[in-house]
């Protein structure tokens, strides 16, 4: 029942289009980090997707476990795991898509700039393995704080000749489907017909959820809109208490990187108007990187789309991160 309800959903769009899964083409799929508790949930993700037929598991450790685990799935794609540095360059080699969420995970009390001094290094050394192995493979960052680790990882593939801006995305999925979540909650909504655009960057305040722009169209009170804004910009906090200091947004932040990365896969297999909010390098304001509706393609960003209308509320919102993405 699961794996045909999560198979269904990952393939609806080809499936409503008249694709068949044996028509699709072979792409193969790396998660760095894949051991994680993050990378577990997403490897079975992946493993569930059509759209994968080869799934590459990269960890420092435990990969194998984890590989020998997912692949008994019987699912289309092959999965492998692969062990330390040694092993990266076969774990790389081939990929159309490769998605990060190595690091650790924040706890209580530890701040972004905790995260960045940990995650920073780790980010440096994977990228430098893509610019090498893959070079034209869509990176998908989940690595926190992914504000810093995006700019991090476009800098390794300046230095190292290979950086495509339309290939490198921030993944800031879970602050969608959170504000798509709270809202429907809130609207009375079907939650699967709600869609809500999430702008600006993926941490506290520059998280800016457009809830004027959601659909359906609720005409929620002003004071309604400020909670389910901060609620939203507070959402990994609130998970983080929630498991008592013994875990964070893992498997709801493991859902929504397969949500990206299925949508990257539908945009390189030529689906049309695939459409994802993604911290790109962008034009939109002034600041150089910036999360707002992309429409993917067979080349990664075939367009970072502007802000639309915004509320005032909004707006005030939009001039308050700014500073903090600069920072």
């Amino acid at each position: 029942m699961f794996r045909s309800v999560a198979r269904s959903a990952a393939g609806k769009h080809l499936l409503r289009r008249g694709y068949a899964t044996e028509s699709v083409p072979d792409r193969k799929v790396a998660v760095l980090g894949a051991a994680g508790g993050i990378g577990q949930p997403l490897a079975l993700l992946m493993k569930l997707n059509p759209l994968v037929s080869r799934l590459a598991l990269y960890d420092i450790a435990n990969t194998p476990g984890v590989a020998a685990d997912v692949n008994h799935v019987n699912t289309r794609s092959e999965v492998a795991g692969y062990v330390g540095e040694d092993q990266l360059k076969q774990a790389l080699e081939g990929c159309d898509v490769v998605i990060i969420p190595a690091g650790v995970p924040r706890k209580p009390g530890m701040t972004r700039d905790d995260l960045f001094n940990i995650n920073a290094g780790i980010v440096k050394g994977l990228c430098a393995a893509i610019a090498k192995y893959c070079p034209n493979a869509l990176v998908n960052m989940i690595s926190n704080p992914v504000n810093s680790t995006v700019p991090i990882a476009a800098e390794v593939f300046k230095k190292a000749g290979t950086y495509d801006e339309k290939k490198l995305f921030g993944v800031t999925t879970l602050d969608v489907v959170r504000a798509k979540t709270f809202y429907a909650g809130k609207a009375k909504a079907n939650v699967a017909d709600v869609n809500v655009p999430v702008v600006g960057g993926h941490a506290g305040i520059t998280i800016l959820p457009l809830f004027s722009q959601a659909t359906p169209k609720a005409n929620l009170p002003e004071e309604d809109i400020k909670a389910l804004t901060k609620r939203t910009q507070d959402g990994g906090t609130e998970v983080v208490e929630a498991k008592a200091g013994k875990g964070s947004a893992t498997l709801s932040m493991a859902y929504a990187g397969a949500i990206f990365a299925d949508a990257c896969l539908k945009g390189l297999n030529g689906v049309p108007d695939v459409v994802e909010c993604s911290f790109v390098q962008s034009t939109v304001t002034e600041l150089p990187f910036f999360a707002s509706k992309v429409r993917l393609g067979k080349n990664g960003v075939e367009e970072v789309m502007g802000l639309g209308p915004l509320s005032d509320y909004e707006q005030a919102g939009l001039e308050s991160l700014k500073p903090e993405l600069k920072a």
